[in-house]
């Protein structure tokens, strides 16, 4: 009697960084998890004031009619980044083409094309804010870049990209009151002290 041939077992394929990335945020529910640079980056749950200071920001976007044609104001959309083989990252806010849905790459990301603006309100983890996504979002001809930083009590506005950063980098502090590009669609206008007091313990409605 003769035996069978024994098949070996068929190695399992490595972990991709994407897989890992992806079995991070299952184990992790709430929390935001990215590939910056080709490093993992998981960032907490937001608190209620990083809340409260992304709905504020949303609604002048919505008022100047940014939302419901040929744009869209959402939260927490996928943006494929060309540094990597696997770089993602999801901005807090972006405003983008309304068919966003026919420019999906992969991992429920999309095309870099379609962003007109992305904004970030800074959390425990804001250095990356502040330089990891300047690079990555410049790479990616994102036109303008917006961060709510509410570590420094200032809010910064990047346009221009370039190779690893933003020609022009305006920084406001509390008292200005800044205009967005128009060439993102409209006239966006917001009071930096009202947005950074939304983003403070306490806010007072005076």
């Amino acid at each position: 009697m003769s035996a069978a041939p024994v098949e070996p077992p068929t190695p399992a394929e490595p972990e991709t960084q994407l897989d890992l990335a992806n079995r991070l945020m299952e184990q992790n529910p709430g929390s935001r998890v990215e590939i910056i640079g080709g490093v993992i980056v998981v960032s907490p749950p937001p608190d209620g004031r990083h809340a409260r200071v992304l709905t504020d920001i949303t609604v002048p976007f919505i008022a100047a009619g940014l939302h419901g044609g040929a744009t869209a104001v959402l939260q927490g959309i996928g943006l494929w980044l060309p540094d990597g083989p696997e770089d993602y990252a999801v901005p807090d806010l972006s405003l983008v083409d309304a068919d966003f849905d026919d420019h999906a790459i992969a991992n429920n990301c999309y095309d870099p094309a379609i962003f007109h603006l992305v904004l970030e309100v800074t959390s425990s983890n804001y250095n990356n804010d502040l330089r990891a996504k300047v690079v990555a979002y410049a790479n990616a001809k994102i036109p303008v870049y917006v961060i709510i930083d509410r570590k420094h009590n200032r809010v910064h506005v990047l346009t221009d990209p370039a190779e690893n950063g933003y020609d022009s980098h305006r920084v406001h502090a509390p008292g200005e009151h800044i205009t967005l590009p128009s060439s993102i669609g409209a006239e966006v206008k917001f009071d930096v002290e009202a947005l950074l007091k939304a983003g403070r313990n306490g806010r007072k409605t005076d």
